[in-house]
């Protein structure tokens, strides 16, 4: 008789009893058991016993594993990636970092049950009330519904698992969801054409930080530690808290004028108009009276003030209140707290530009603006005019991109799209307009002669135009190149009226450059040989000229339509391509953002990449 059949089909929880069985079947004691029929009862009775025992071990383990508990309830609801508490339910591209955070704690509770519990959730539930200080909605991260829920948690039985894990997990799925908010934003740039670059890697670990807050008692603080650190950022924080006090405090009067208000014109509602600069502090206010109007006369402190409201949102500072600066008085304070939250969003979608030169373009400002170190607590700046791809047609595009060399004296090929829908027309009634404007074509073989062949062979893309170096060429004297998939530079530019208005879209998408020569030597000071007596000449030199940087040249074009300028002014600027608007659609429906998508992905190594292929083929 074998012992072994009687542990045939037993599972693995009751081995260890079997296992006694088989050691007993090697024994002398087996064998004396086997010579009579009472040893061979004997021997039953305690192989049924012992499997017996087996059985009991099995039960009392199984009953361990379905034992409610805390840590059960909270790993169920991170592998569900669904909250029963929160509106926007599904989290599953918070689930990883939630799962760390808690595994950190055994999974058990963070918030709750412990000594530091209400200091702890009370800054908690203040910091996401107060969402709106950081440019950010409450409503986002469920705020009424955890105070809510707060007072009658902490009357919970301790046995009250299901209760206790869903609230202690709202608590933390809501400040993960704050903390990437405001460090990353809440929208992807990409989805809306904004070709920003991708991170490199991960540098926030923030499971790490709530722990250390937790700990410390100091919730309140994370902020601070995750938002942007540019100063630009950092000053339109703080003039979003002065906005929303002026939205909240002053009642917004609207101004109507019949006809454009000239500076010395009656109009009837001066003390509208001057209550109103006053708020806005381009007026100061005047607490002896002697600037209280006497007569409707438009003039003097009050003219002073406007051009100062003029020029803080980018309209011609004249005085003179036509169409365009009428639409500016009548945006109240609670639109601007909106323009004001929406450049703070893309801000945090900028990863870090490092320290060293940069160069950023602020499309709607119309501005370019050189940093020697835009990280620098008192950096240097240069500021420089610039005109824009017109609005609604030739849009210049938001990018990032390193400068790397520069043309003086450049070509200018022309773009197929110029070419087909601009040039073609006027060369077919005119066939001298390229010598007019010192222009040639070009073929893959060189440079070619006008005929009816070659005309066919413009619209077909195979041979371009190309203007050569001179004072009519369209780029100027100098073009700076930094490589992008838009084709997109900087250059100088014949049309030098252009940047006496103060609205600037009129490029077919590149940027035109008021001071070229002062670009150039900011971008070649640190270019052997390259002064400024080198730069005069290789701008007034007959042939081109290419300057290939030591060391590339960040390059940002950007888009907010609110800015603070190298005079530490607050200034708003009209939204000329409707960006505004799109990204407040974009927050209506955004979601919690994909880590895959802002961060850029390893490369394959070569020996995984040709695994790949195996298994595909």
């Amino acid at each position: 008789m074998e012992l072994s059949v009687f542990a045939k089909g037993d599972n693995e929880g009751g081995m260890f009893n079997v296992h006694t069985l088989v050691v007993l079947q090697n024994s002398n004691f087996y064998s004396a058991c086997l010579r009579n029929r009472a040893g061979r009862y004997a021997l039953r009775l305690l192989m049924f016993f012992c499997l017996t025992l087996s059985a009991f071990d099995l039960l009392a383990e199984d009953m361990v594993v379905q034992e409610p508990s805390v840590a059960k309830e909270i790993t169920a609801i991170i592998a569900a990636k669904q909250h029963p508490y929160l509106k926007m339910a599904n989290f599953a591209n918070r689930s990883d970092d939630l799962d760390t955070l808690y595994k950190q704690a055994d999974y058990q509770l963070l918030w709750l049950g412990n000594g530091g519990s209400n200091t702890n959730i009370t800054q908690l539930l203040d910091l996401l009330k107060n969402a709106a200080d950081n440019g950010l909605n409450a409503a986002n991260y469920d705020t009424a519904m955890l105070q809510q829920k707060f007072s009658t948690v902490l009357l919970l039985k301790t046995d009250a698992y299901r209760e206790l894990a869903a609230y202690d997990t709202a608590l933390s799925l809501s400040l993960l969801r704050f903390l990437h908010d405001l460090h990353y934003g809440r929208v992807n740039p990409q989805g809306i054409n904004f070709n920003l670059k991708l991170r490199d890697k991960k540098l926030l670990d923030l499971p790490l930080l709530i722990k250390s807050g937790l700990e410390q008692q100091s919730i309140a603080q994370l902020p601070i530690l995750v938002e942007p650190k540019l100063k630009q950022y950092q000053k339109l924080k703080s003039a979003l808290a002065n906005y929303r006090q002026l939205a909240d405090k002053s009642e917004h009067v609207r101004l109507f004028f019949d006809k454009t208000v000239n500076p010395g014109d009656n109009i009837k509602q001066l003390d509208g108009l001057k209550q109103f600069l006053t708020t806005t502090g381009d007026l100061p206010e005047d607490t002896s009276g002697i600037n209280t109007p006497t007569s409707a006369g438009y003039s003097g402190k009050i003219v002073a003030a406007m051009k100062k409201f003029q020029h803080r949102h980018g309209l011609a500072a004249d005085g003179v209140i036509g169409k365009s600066t009428l639409a500016e008085l009548n945006m109240s304070p609670a639109q601007r707290v909106i323009q004001i939250e929406l450049a703070m969003e893309r801000l945090r979608w900028l990863p870090s530009l490092g320290d060293g030169p940069s160069i950023i373009v602020n499309i709607p400002a119309f501005q370019l603006w050189a940093f020697d170190n835009v990280n620098a607590l008192e950096p240097e700046i240069i500021n420089i005019k610039v005109v824009v791809g017109k609005a609604m047609k030739n849009q210049t595009p938001v990018l990032m991109a390193d400068m790397r060399f520069i043309d003086f004296m450049p070509y200018w090929n022309v773009p197929y799209s110029i070419v087909k829908n601009e040039f073609i027309p006027k060369l077919m009634s005119n066939p001298g307009f390229l010598e007019k404007e010192n222009m040639e074509l070009v073929s893959s073989s060189g440079v070619v002669g006008f005929s009816a062949a070659t005309i066919a062979q413009l619209k077909q893309g195979t041979v371009r135009i190309r203007q050569r170096p001179g004072k009519k060429n369209a780029l100027g004297k100098v073009k700076f190149l930094f490589p992008n998939k838009e084709d997109v530079y900087l250059h100088d530019t014949p049309a030098n009226a252009l940047f006496s208005r103060s609205r600037r879209d009129f490029s077919h998408g590149c940027v035109r450059v008021e001071n070229p020569e002062k670009l150039a030597e900011f971008v070649l000071k640190n270019q052997t040989g390259w002064d400024k007596a080198r730069i005069q000449k290789a701008m007034h030199e007959s042939k081109m000229q290419r300057v290939v940087l030591k060391q590339s040249i960040p390059v940002l074009f950007f888009y907010v339509t609110a800015f603070f300028d190298q005079q530490n002014q607050l200034i708003f600027y009209p939204d000329i391509y409707g960006q505004d608007v799109i990204l407040l659609d974009a927050l209506k429906n955004s979601e919690d953002l994909d880590d895959q998508e802002l961060f850029v992905k390893p490369a394959v190594p070569a020996a995984d990449l040709m695994k790949t292929v195996e298994v595909t083929e």
